[in-house]
This record gives structure tokens, C-alpha cells and sequence, in this order.
């Protein structure tokens, strides 16, 4: 079904990463700039990310042994500093993901290479180093981000969704290993409902989310894949789903050969393979198009942007 898969290490099956994007409440200032502050029961649904949520998903990988990458925009570390040293001191690792959750293609290239950099200037003040990795905020890569990347010195994306297992995204400025998830390993469609996020959808039980999790890991199992979840403390830190998560990584370390790791170890082991020759990955070349394509015109459909 994999037609390339990666040797894992140890002969492991399959590769696992638990990822966690703490954007706290970043998401209502940037949703409701000049109300965020009076819309409290928001603020405190997205302040239990960092206050609640945080300190139990470590004592979670604590209990299992396992190190594993979060996403925080860099506002949040500013604004929750001791969030950031309990994570660190963890050993795990912390990823770039905007300065302030914004969308990187909202922007031209000069504005979102200038939220990158800011975003970067905060991890080299609170960390000393600048991050391996970047996912961007809601998944919105733009066709200027590969870019960016290349020229700020990152190894690996965590944004896209094109491949079962880890593959290059490369253009005329160079190239960065992506290591893909997608929306099924997302819990906001599982979880989230928010009138001031502007998102409402069902919310289902957690055995449920937790059935579409563990038939992607079987199946990523079975046939040597990757699989990522991309998950959010507010949501998947709740109580009955952080204990959910719990009963998942017994799930998969009961069927064994599983590669519990960091993003930036698998990026690590990713192009050590390709450096030896002993794996080639596939190449995706960005950007897909120069631009809106010539077929449409003017005659665009009515529910095109």
C-alpha cells in the first residue's frame, strides 16, 4: 500500500508522534481583537491549554517514558513562560508556529517572512536556539512559505498532507523534509464547537475520535507509515480525553514495534537515510501552481474566492 516506506528504527513498523499545538488564547485576540478581553468564557476555555491541560499531557508522557513536540506561537511563550520551561524541561521539543497564530498565506512575502522572524527572535531570547520545525498556523502554507523556510535555516515542515510518510518539499531556494499528517488526525473536528472561533460541529464521545486514531495507526502500522496527530490542549487535555489518549498509547505499544519520537528525530533519521542512500524519499516541487489557473478566467464559479 506504501510504495516507499522509511526504515524505522530498531525494525520498528511505524513511526508515532503525539504533537500538541498550545495556542491558547491567541486564537480569540486574533479573532476578536477589541473584544477578546470581555469574552471571558472563550478565554478561559483557551487558558486551560496552558493553566490545565499542559501539566497533565506531561505527566502523561512522563508515565510512558516518551518525549514529544509541541507548536507554540511565539506570543504564547511570552505570555506563558512557565508552560514553556515544564516542556523543556521534559525534553521535549518546541516548534515555531507563527508569531501570533496568524496565516501565513493572508500575507505577501515581505509581511510573512516578517511575523516568521519575529517568531523566531523569541526563541532565541526564552530558548537560545532557533526551532528544527515549523507547522503553520491552520495549516495555511502559502506559496511564499517553502521560501522562508529554506532561508531561515529550518529542517522540517509539519503543515502538509501529501504523503503516509515523510517526504521532500523542495524549489529553486532548496529544501526542507515534510513529515505529513492530516485532518483525520486532527481532534478539532472531533472536539471543537466555539461561536467566537466561528467553528461548530458535533462533538463526539471520545471512544469515537479515538476509533478513527487507532485505525490510522493500524493501518500506518501495518504498512511502515507515519503517523502524526495533531492535536490541541484545550481539547484533547480534557479530562476524559486526555485519559483516551492514555488507552491509545497503551494500544500501540501493546502491539509493539512502534517508534515513539520527537519531530525533529525523525527529521534527524529521515535524512541520515537519504545522506547513506539507504532510503530515497519522494520529491514534491512547490509551488503546485505559478498562480490561478488559466482555464477559469473570469468565469469563476460562484463559490470560488
Amino acid at each position: 500500500m506504501i510504495k516507499n516506506p522509511v526504515p524505522w528504527p530498531n525494525g520498528a513498523r511505524c513511526a508515532v508522534a503525539f504533537t500538541f499545538d498550545m495556542d491558547a488564547d491567541s486564537l480569540l485576540h486574533l479573532a476578536h481583537h477589541a473584544s477578546a478581553d470581555t469574552r471571558v468564557a472563550a478565554m478561559s476555555m483557551l487558558r486551560y491549554g496552558p493553566e490545565i491541560a499542559i501539566p497533565r499531557i506531561l505527566d502523561l508522557y512522563r508515565r510512558f517514558g516518551m518525549r514529544q513536540t509541541f507548536f507554540l506561537p511565539a506570543w504564547c511563550m511570552e505570555r506563558y513562560p512557565q508552560t514553556v520551561e515544564m516542556i523543556l524541561k521534559d525534553g521535549h521539543e518546541i516548534g515555531h508556529h507563527g508569531y501570533l497564530h496568524e496565516e501565513p498565506n493572508r500575507f505577501d512575502a515581505t509581511d510573512e517572512l516578517y511575523w516568521m522572524q519575529r517568531a523566531t527572535a523569541v526563541f532565541e531570547r526564552m530558548i537560545g536556539s532557533r526551532p528544527k520545525g515549523f507547522r503553520a498556523p491552520a495549516y495555511q502554507f502559502s506559496r511564499n512559505t517553502l521560501s522562508h523556510l529554506v532561508a531561515e535555516g529550518f529542517l522540517y515542515d509539519a503543515s502538509l498532507m501529501g504523503d503516509d510518510v515523510p517526504y521532500v518539499l523542495r524549489n529553486d531556494a532548496g529544501q526542507v523534509i515534510e513529515l505529513p499528517s492530516h485532518i483525520g488526525l486532527d481532534d478539532w473536528p472531533h472536539f471543537q464547537t466555539s461561536r467566537e472561533l466561528n467553528y461548530r460541529a458535533t462533538i463526539k464521545p471520545p471512544e469515537q475520535a479515538m476509533a478513527v486514531y487507532a485505525a490510522e495507526f493500524d493501518a500506518m502500522w501495518e504498512h511502515g507509515g507515519l503517523w502524526i496527530g495533531v492535536w490541541h490542549p484545550f481539547l484533547s487535555g480534557r479530562l476524559s480525553r486526555a485519559v483516551m489518549i492514555g488507552t491509545l498509547i497503551e494500544r500501540m505499544i501493546a502491539k509493539g514495534d512502534v517508534w515513539f519520537a520527537r519531530l525533529d528525530e525523525i527529521t534527524a533519521h529521515v535524512q541520515e537515510l537519504i545522506d547513506s542512500g539507504a532510503w530515497t524519499p519522494r520529491v514534491d516541487r512547490l509551488p503546485y501552481y505559478d498562480g490561478p489557473i488559466p482555464e477559469l478566467g473570469d468565469a469563476r464559479p460562484t463559490n470560488a474566492d
